[in-house]
């Protein structure tokens, strides 16, 4: 009998500094507390081996924080510990996320040689005026070394993530930006508008500042970057994220589709079947209640099937995949009338389209994705489209989603000015080699 399918997702919550716009679980400063934090999530992992032996581990994915800086040999005995004690498929998507300053070839050639296939590597901007300003530790020629490495060292699944939006940045910027990422040629790419989240040091200094871009002006810069993506082959598969046929990441997938994942570390969520929880977000606390063998839980939940359809709506709402007649009575057991009468009059605005009978959000539409998948939700709750005025409310939201004049422009000159610059070198290296 086949198993079922799990991912695992390890935290690993140490940086070597925070970032100005950061709010997920991690510490700086905090490195003295590694060995007490190794042996416990390696305790806790076996303490969950029984669990896990149920299923096919085909995803493992290690966030943080920051991995990378944990170090290749303390990731590997995490990782030996989960194929003991799991049944880790073969054919695994193993991620590991990574910083540019603490990417070492000895590391990543290790990493790859142990069976980790992807590398997600956190670049944000490739203006090395941003970097700084936003708090990152590296400098963009430097993640052009570190993505080289990684190339040398046997990864072909790279992912890199950039933030647009940031205090100061122009469209031209993100042109920038996107032109040198694509010159790169990863498999995939990530693209986030910059969130500030309250208690967050760029929270407190840019709240409110003139000098961040307008709701607009972040609005072109996602258009652009979905329209200029999707000429040079990558793929949008999710709101945020775009791929190289065949590249989309596995574990973020689960997240999305509803699949079962178990998450390991402080403040990791798990959900597994109809049961949801996440562990304390408290380093001192996870360490310690795994040695005295107490409750590390945060949140318990039983998810009942009305929240799960509501969640199942939503979700694949956020992919490009979207939603189906099919699935949706399947995973939901409602009508599929009222969703159908919205996502046709979304059709009519330009927002979705039905492709092989699957209905997703156009470009325009994952723009205000927020307030139309809210009106989804209201059909679904109430029965019936007729009642509901969305129609005014999207409609307010609605952005103007045409490429910024002179963008495109742009981006061609600067990229036919990299490879007349690349030319030129490369001319003047041979004529060396010549004179030599």
């Amino acid at each position: 009998m086949t198993k079922p399918r799990l991912g695992i997702y390890i935290h690993i919550p140490f940086c070597a500094s925070k970032c100005g716009y950061c709010d997920f679980y991690s510490l700086a400063g905090c490195d003295h507390l590694m060995p007490k934090y190794h042996q416990a999530l390696i305790a806790h992992l076996e303490e969950s081996a029984r669990g896990i032996r149920g299923y096919e581990v085909d995803t493992v994915y290690f966030g943080g924080g920051t991995p990378s800086y944990y170090g290749a040999e303390h990731l590997l005995e995490i990782f030996d510990v989960l194929k003991l004690n799991g049944n880790v498929r073969l054919d695994a998507e193993v991620t590991v996320e990574c910083n540019p300053d603490s990417m070492r070839f000895k590391d990543l050639r290790m990493l790859r040689q142990e069976g980790v296939t992807r590398l997600s590597m956190g670049v944000q901007a490739t203006n090395n005026d941003l970097l700084k300003l936003i708090g990152r530790r590296h400098t963009f020629q430097q993640a052009e070394l570190a993505f080289s490495a990684a190339r040398k060292a046997g990864f072909d699944n790279i992912s890199m993530d950039l933030i647009y939006g940031l205090p100061s940045q122009t469209k031209s910027d993100w042109a920038e930006s996107l032109a040198k990422i694509v010159e790169m040629h990863p498999e995939h790419i990530s693209c986030y508008g910059l969130k500030l989240e309250e208690g967050t040091p760029m929270y407190k200094e840019y709240k409110d500042s003139p000098v961040l871009p307008t709701e607009d002006e972040q609005a072109d810069m996602y258009s652009y970057a979905a329209e200029m993506l999707e000429r040079y082959g990558y793929k949008q598969y999710e709101i945020s994220n775009f791929c190289a046929p065949g590249f989309e990441s596995a574990h973020n997938l689960k997240y999305w589709n509803l699949d079962d994942y178990m998450g390991f570390g402080p403040g990791a969520h798990s959900c597994v079947g109809n049961l949801r929880y996440s562990f304390v977000k408290d380093l001192k606390r996870y360490i310690s209640g795994v040695e005295r063998k107490v409750s590390i839980i945060d949140e318990y939940q039983l998810v009942d099937p009305l929240e799960r359809s509501v969640e199942y709506l939503m979700l694949s709402m956020r992919t490009n995949r979207g939603v189906s007649e099919q699935d949706y009575r399947v995973r939901t057991q409602s009508d599929w009338k009222p969703i159908l009468r919205v996502l046709q009059a979304f059709e009519e605005k330009g927002w979705a389209e039905l492709t092989e009978g699957r209905w997703h959000f156009t470009v325009p539409g994952f723009l205000i994705s927020n307030t139309l998948i809210g009106i989804l939700l209201e059909a679904q709750a109430s029965g019936r489209a007729d009642s509901i005025p969305w129609m005014e409310r999207a409609e307010r939201e609605e952005r103007k989603i045409v490429l910024p004049k002179g963008e495109e422009e742009l981006f061609t000159e600067f990229y036919e000015a990299r490879q007349k610059q690349r030319i030129s070198e490369a001319e003047q290296k041979e004529e060396a080699s010549d004179s030599e």
